[in-house]
């Protein structure tokens, strides 16, 4: 990753074509392995961005005995 802190859309973005050139082929080990080691540290950050979002929100919706109101995420599955 570049020395640049790079938001977490824009992460997202370079993640996202990370692996599509990978998927595509047709690279040496070499930069497979360079990809890789960035999709790594790309899919590290983006996870570290959504904890601290997370948290974030559960800041929000602490009432006012202390305790968080949260609910647990449960995203509905795609069927086609």
């Amino acid at each position: 990753m570049s020395q640049k802190k790079l938001s977490f859309e824009e992460a997202l973005k370079k993640l996202e074509e990370t692996v599509k050139a990978l998927e595509d082929g047709g690279l040496s080990l070499d930069k497979s392995l360079e990809l890789f080691t960035e999709g790594v540290q790309l899919v590290k950050f983006c996870n570290e961005e959504l904890n601290k979002a997370e948290k974030k929100i559960e800041m929000v919706l602490e009432s006012e005995e202390g305790f968080a109101d949260t609910v647990p995420f449960v995203q509905e599955e795609e069927f086609d």
